[in-house]
C-alpha cells in the first residue's frame, strides 16, 4: 500500500471540493433560475468533460499551461512555478475536469426549490444572497452533498488527466490511481489489488451514506 499516494490523493480530493463546490452553487443557481441566450451552449460546455476522454483534457491543459504557451508563461512569471507537473496543476485539471460532476446536482437541487418559496423572501426583504444562505441552501444540500461525494471521489480515483498534466513524481504528483498503474506494470497484483480494493470500498460506502442522507432529509423536508 502506497500510502504516500493516498494521502497526496486525498489531499488533491479534498482541495478540489473546497475549489469547486462554491463555485458550483452559484452556478448551478444561476443555471437553474436563469434564462438567456444561449444558455443550452453554456450547459452543455460545462457537460464537456463527462463524454471527452480524460487524455483530451489532460493533452490541452498541457499544451495550453505548458512552459511554450503564453499563458503558461505569464503563470510562471507571476508566480514562479510552473502548473505542469505540479501539485497546483493537479487541482487546477481536476477542477475542470469535476465541474459537471459539481455543478449537475446541485443545479438540479435549485430547481426543485419552488418559486413562490423565493417570491416569499423577496417580500420579506432578503436581497438574493441573503435568500440564498438562510432560504435556498437549507433546501439544497442533499444536492450539495450529492455534489462533494461525487466529486471527491472521482478526483480520488482520476488517472488520465493527472498522468497527462502532473507525471509521475513520487510526493508530487504520484497519485493512488498512479500508484496502481505502477505496480501493474511491475506485476505486483497484491499491492495493486490492495489499492484498488480500498477506493472501491470507499466509493460504494460513499455513495450508501449519501444515499441514505439524502432520503432521510429529503423525508423530512416532505414533512
Amino acid at each position: 500500500m502506497d500510502w504516500e499516494a493516498l494521502w497526496l490523493s486525498v489531499k488533491l480530493s479534498a482541495i478540489t471540493v473546497i475549489v469547486l463546490i462554491p463555485m458550483a452553487v452559484l452556478t448551478g443557481r444561476a443555471l437553474a433560475y436563469g434564462q438567456f441566450r444561449g444558455k443550452s451552449w453554456v450547459e452543455a460546455l460545462i457537460m464537456v468533460p463527462l463524454v471527452l476522454p480524460p487524455t483530451v483534457i489532460g493533452y490541452y491543459l498541457l499544451v495550453g499551461l505548458g512552459s511554450q504557451s503564453w499563458l503558461g508563461q505569464l503563470i510562471e512569471s507571476l508566480f514562479g512555478q510552473q502548473l505542469v507537473f505540479h501539485f497546483s496543476g493537479l487541482v487546477v485539471a481536476s477542477v475542470i475536469v469535476n465541474i459537471p460532476f459539481a455543478v449537475q446536482p446541485i443545479q438540479r437541487a435549485f430547481e426543485t426549490i419552488p418559486q413562490d418559496v423565493r417570491d416569499a423572501a423577496a417580500c420579506c426583504g432578503m436581497n438574493r444572497w441573503t435568500s440564498l444562505w438562510r432560504i435556498e441552501l437549507p433546501m439544497v444540500w442533499p444536492g450539495v452533498l450529492t455534489a462533494v461525494v461525487l466529486c471527491f471521489s472521482h478526483v480520488l480515483g482520476e488517472f488520465g488527466v493527472v498522468l497527462m498534466m502532473g507525471g509521475n513524481i513520487a510526493g508530487e504528483t504520484k497519485t493512488i490511481s498512479i500508484a496502481i498503474y505502477d505496480s501493474v506494470q511491475a506485476f505486483d497484483f497484491n499491492a495493486a489489488g490492495t489499492m484498488s480494493l480500498v477506493l472501491l470500498l470507499f466509493a460504494i460506502t460513499a455513495l450508501a451514506l449519501t444515499t441514505s442522507f439524502t432520503r432521510r432529509l429529503g423525508g423530512q423536508h416532505g414533512r
